[in-house]
Order: C-alpha cells, then sequence, then structure tokens
C-alpha cells in the first residue's frame, strides 16, 4: 500500500538519511519527497513510501522516536502515484471542457491534496460532491480567504472561488492538519481552474447533476 509519512528532522547533513534508515528497517520503500518547508533549522517532508502489509501508525512512531530531533506528524493512505501529474491532468480535463470545470475540480482535489472528499457549497447548500463525501456535511461559515479548520474528527481547507461565488471544502480524517504548503497549492489549482472555467458559457456546475 502507499503510504504519505509528514516528518519533522533536524534541517542538517544526514537528517533524511536517518529518516530514510528507520523506514527501511520497517520494509518501506521510499518513491518520492517532498519538503514543504525550511526554516529555524528544521524541515519538514512529506516522504511517499510504498509499505508492506497492513501500516501501524503506532510502530512507526515507535520507531522514529527513537531518532533524536525527529517527530513524525502523520501517517495516512494515499492515492497519488508519485511520478504521475493529477494537477497537469486536471487542467487538460478541464480546458477540454470548462463548463464542467468546478466539478471536475472537487473531484480532482481529494487525491491532488491527499484527501478523502471534498465539496462546493454556496448559501449554506452542497452544490457538487466527490464520490466519498458523507451524505450530511456540517458546513462551515466560510471564510474571507484560503484557510485551514480543524474539528473534532476532520482537517479541512477552505477554499473559495471568487469568479463563481462559491467555496470549495476538502477534508480528511486521516493524516496531519494541511501545512500551509498544501495550502498554496491548492489555491493556486483553484485559481487556474476557476479561471478557465468561467470562460465557458454554460453553468460550471449543473445543480441536477451534482453529487
Amino acid at each position: 500500500m502507499l503510504l504519505r509519512l509528514r516528518v519533522s528532522l533536524p534541517d542538517q547533513p544526514g537528517g533524511l538519511g536517518r529518516v530514510a534508515k528507520v523506514l527501511g528497517t520497517l520494509g518501506a520503500d521510499i518513491l518520492q519527497v517532498t519538503v514543504l518547508e525550511r526554516e529555524a533549522g528544521r524541515a519538514v517532508d512529506d516522504f511517499t513510501v510504498s509499505w508492506p502489509g497492513a501500516a501501524s501508525t503506532g510502530e512507526v512512531r515507535d520507531r522514529f522516536s527513537a531518532v533524536p530531533g525527529v517527530r513524525v506528524e502523520g501517517v495516512w493512505a494515499t492515492r497519488e502515484v508519485p511520478g504521475s501529474a493529477p494537477d497537469y491532468d486536471l487542467l487538460m480535463h478541464v480546458a477540454a471542457e470548462p463548463s464542467r470545470g468546478l466539478a471536475t475540480l472537487v473531484d480532482a482535489l481529494p487525491m491532488l491534496c491527499g484527501a478523502e472528499w471534498s465539496v462546493a457549497y454556496c448559501d449554506g447548500a452542497v452544490r457538487h460532491a466527490s464520490l466519498a463525501a458523507p451524505d450530511y456535511i456540517d458546513l462551515p461559515e466560510p471564510p474571507p480567504r484560503a484557510a485551514t479548520l480543524d474539528t473534532e474528527k476532520l482537517r479541512l481547507m477552505l477554499l473559495p472561488v471568487v469568479t463563481h461565488g462559491l467555496h470549495v471544502l476538502v477534508a480528511r480524517a486521516d493524516g496531519p492538519v494541511f501545512h500551509r504548503a498544501e495550502l498554496e497549492r491548492a489555491v493556486r489549482i483553484v485559481d487556474v481552474v476557476s479561471t478557465l472555467a468561467a470562460r465557458a458559457r454554460t453553468p460550471v456546475i449543473d445543480p441536477q447533476n451534482s453529487g
């Protein structure tokens, strides 16, 4: 199975090597490393790994607890295959059919953001939902700008779509809070898709076909 591990570690020579060594002893194969931040002498990196068998979050944390200065901030399943370009695939689909641009975006964002589901909503009502979205969603008050929000059970990203008077909510139950680098990437994707969709003469989302 594919897992994503978010690890905070000292930003110094050999840091990545120590993390890689622990993952190797657990039988994990590192497929991709994404640097989320480097500041104040520390780095936060996302490791995408191929994990043998069922994953034990507790075991991962226990193994890393023995490495000085290293913290595991989250372990969760991912569907994004390293080396693929799902954001480019999304933009190609939107360019080909801009009238469904925002609906296509909502369907794609969970995989793009390492999340589980997403919805577009306006005036307290869901306009389109991705496949795994629950039937009932306690929709938060739309913020004036893109933001993250943590509830008791969910990690959320709230993304305004100014051109269409909507907000997109992206949610995951597993894993850490959304990092600001994830939020910034999602904002850029939403901006591009909404610009392409705004060029369509037909509605971006057909209420009759919403999820």
